[in-house]
């Protein structure tokens, strides 16, 4: 079974630090699933079959005694890492702190539910201790598991029937519910079914069939061997062909989990060109041996690394992080794994002070992460201080004034604001106006002048839309304007549909839907969008997603600019290839910086979406933001981005006086 525990997290690990070289490596996770079920399943059911009941704590006591000490460490190291001042900004503490105290408990899947994240797509910044979801997976499994059996047990032997049919009923309709739940979950809300219980469960069913299946080993050596190969090729072809655009697990997650059972099923090894005496070398037994620590290290190491003052990503970096991932890996089940679950004192000892001191060692860990948590606060409570002071007062030629404005061209800066720390809290105000992921209602937020027959000016858009919000908020309270807000996150005022068709797809339509119905009903004086250029559209090839993209602003912009209304499309700002709120932590903005061929779209579509419409003005701040060469994160003594895409607020409001002078002069001429 250690090699194909290797083959799991080495797909894993893969995936990770290369994900366009193993894009479905995410399924690995699938594997581990199929192999715990058949773990567990077994051993519960030779325990039934010789006492005709589970001894429920002492089972409990070794689950929890083999899996809680290095799980525990690693919370406890990225506890340290993220209540730090030097790889995490402190503008992320307190989710990742509630992250850590989720994993702690064992319920980092729903909490990753319950915010709506979403693995496969990427939606926020990934956290230290977000792979804690699959472990949280497998112990509500050890919990609920044997309940199961245990009760389907005295069921069989108050109704005097034959135990291991009655198993193998209890787990096939259990993983024949599952799997219909899954498919069908995972078509309603595929980010909450990656993460949820439920939809994984049939995994584990699935290795409990094979658990529970009798003559397993009587298969002929041919079958075997066809078998076993035909699992490690369904294990390849998911590994590389499945990928974070597809909705999974669903059906999908057959191929893995398939994969997986046929190479248990042609166990025991078998002769040297079997597929599972291949994967029994040693090089495999060795990664199979470390790979609960391989998996619980290799996450945190990947995202801590790219905060190093040296890194700069390379194959041969990434080599290296390999190799200290290994060797932390090693060091982890040699001197925590392996010697805690053999400690004598806890071997013999009744299971009840082994499941006291684990709820003891949960308790450690959680008021360690809330201690660390209250140390770091004062440096919260600083950076919040200096976005303020940022705002109210900033310094002449501070931001994008140091670019356009031409009396600032020999000023020179030694520091900037927002620091790296604060970068990350640097976001408009109004986040209630911004729809998120999930929601699909069109509401107005409206801010600026109050008068009587103000004239109104629309903010239309997703989030790189709402990073105006204050800035347009400010000029419209100048000018004696009525600035009205239609956001939501991840959905560009477009009709071309996104590559996502799930509910946050669906969602879209709904909104962009009501959006239409909205400006049919009103007669704005001007409207100002912009849109998110690396957002992905429902289409096959680059040029045919360019194209698209230049459609669908069109259409959706034609209805208000065929009435002789003004629209002011912005052109994004650059994305950059590395967060700046972590990357400056420990280096110059020089060395977080992207080329600008890098950052910038291969095709703007805005320029071309206004062709032909007359009353569509694009704005351009392209060289605010970059030189010839580079793009910075840093632009005039101002931290300019939030994360590797949203601008900070402090900057936008540096802008704030060119794009005003250009709205202005918009309405004038249509005046």
């Amino acid at each position: 079974m250690q090699g194909l525990r290797a083959i799991a997290v080495l797909a894993v690990v893969v995936f990770h630090v290369w994900p366009t070289a193993l894009p479905g490596g995410f399924a690995g996770v699938d594997v581990f699933f199929v192999i715990s079920g058949f773990l567990i399943t077994a051993h519960l059911a030779r325990e039934i079959a010789g006492t005709g009941t589970v001894r429920l704590a002492r089972f409990w006591a070794r689950r929890a005694r083999r899996l809680l000490p290095a799980a525990l460490t690693v919370l406890v190291f990225c506890a340290v890492v993220v209540s730090s001042p030097w790889f995490v900004p402190v503008a992320a503490m307190p989710s990742r702190l509630k992250e850590i105290l989720a994993s702690t408990f064992y319920v980092e899947n729903w909490y990753l539910v319950a915010t709506s994240a979403n693995y496969l797509g990427h939606s926020g910044d990934p956290t230290l201790a977000q792979h804690y979801w699959s472990l949280s997976v497998e112990e509500q499994f050890y919990f609920v598991w044997p309940l199961l059996l245990v009760g389907a047990a005295l069921l069989t032997r108050r109704a005097g029937r034959a135990g291991r049919g009655v198993l193998l009923a209890t787990v096939g309709t259990v993983t024949v519910v599952g799997f219909i739940a899954c498919v069908w979950f995972t078509a309603v809300d595929p980010a909450a079914a990656y993460f949820a219980t439920f939809t994984r469960v049939w995994e584990f069913g699935v290795g409990g069939l094979l658990a529970l299946f009798p003559g397993l080993r009587a298969v002929h050596p041919v079958v075997r061997f066809t078998i076993g190969w035909g699992g490690v090729a369904a294990l390849v072809a998911s590994f590389t062909l499945l990928n974070g655009q597809m909705d999974f697990p669903g059906y999908l997650a057959l191929v893995p989990v398939v994969g997986a059972a046929l190479v248990i099923a042609a166990s025991p090894a078998g002769r040297p060109w079997f597929a599972t005496r291949v994967i029994a070398l040693p090089p495999f037994s060795f990664l199979g041996a470390i790979s609960y620590s391989l998996y619980l290290w290799h996450w945190p190491l990947i995202l801590v690394a790219p905060a190093l003052p040296f890194w700069t990503g390379d194959l041969v970096q990434r080599l290296g992080l390999l190799i200290v991932t290994g060797s932390v890996a090693w060091v982890t089940q040699r001197f925590v794994e392996e010697p805690i679950r053999a400690l004598p004192a806890l071997v013999s000892a009744r299971p009840r002070r082994t499941l006291w001191m684990t709820a003891g060692a949960m308790a450690g860990v959680a008021v360690l992460t809330v201690g660390l948590a209250a140390v770091a606060m004062p440096r919260y409570d600083a950076a919040r201080q200096e976005i303020m002071a940022a705002r109210a007062a900033p310094t002449d030629c501070f931001g994008a004034a140091a670019v356009l404005d031409s009396s600032c061209a020999s000023a020179g800066f030694e520091t900037y604001t927002p620091s790296a720390s604060a970068m990350g809290m640097d976001a408009p105000s109004a986040g209630e106006c911004l729809v998120q992921f999930d929601g699909d209602d069109a509401r107005t937020c409206t801010r600026g002048s109050e008068a009587p027959g103000a004239p109104e000016v629309l903010l239309i858009g997703d989030s790189h839309a709402f990073q105006y919000v204050d800035a347009l908020a400010d000029i419209a309270e100048r000018e004696g304007w009525r600035l009205t807000t239609l956001l939501k996150g991840g959905c560009p005022w477009s009709t071309t549909p996104l590559a996502d068709d799930g509910p946050f797809g669906s969602a879209c339509d709904t909104w962009r839907a009501q959006v239409a119905d909205t400006l049919m009903r009103r007669e704005p004086a001007m409207i100002v969008t912009t849109a998110f250029s690396g957002t992905s559209y429902a289409t096959a090839g680059f040029s045919e997603a360019q194209d698209a993209a230049v459609r669908g602003f069109r259409a959706a912009w034609a209805p208000a600019a065929t009435r002789g209304i003004p629209i002011v499309a912005l052109v994004d700002n650059p994305a950059l290839e590395t967060n700046p709120a972590v990357c400056l932590l420990n280096r110059a903005p020089s060395d977080c910086s992207t080329e600008r061929r890098t950052a910038l779209p291969e095709d703007e579509p805005f320029a071309r979406a206004a062709r032909g419409l007359p009353s569509v003005r694009v704005l351009d701040f392209t060289d605010v933001y970059c030189d010839a060469t580079t793009c910075s994160p840093v632009i005039g003594g101002a931290g300019a981005y939030r994360d590797a895409d949203h601008l900070t607020a402090s900057f936008v409001d540096s802008l704030a006086p060119w794009l005003g002078a250009s709205l202005v002069s918009t309405l004038d001429r249509r005046e």
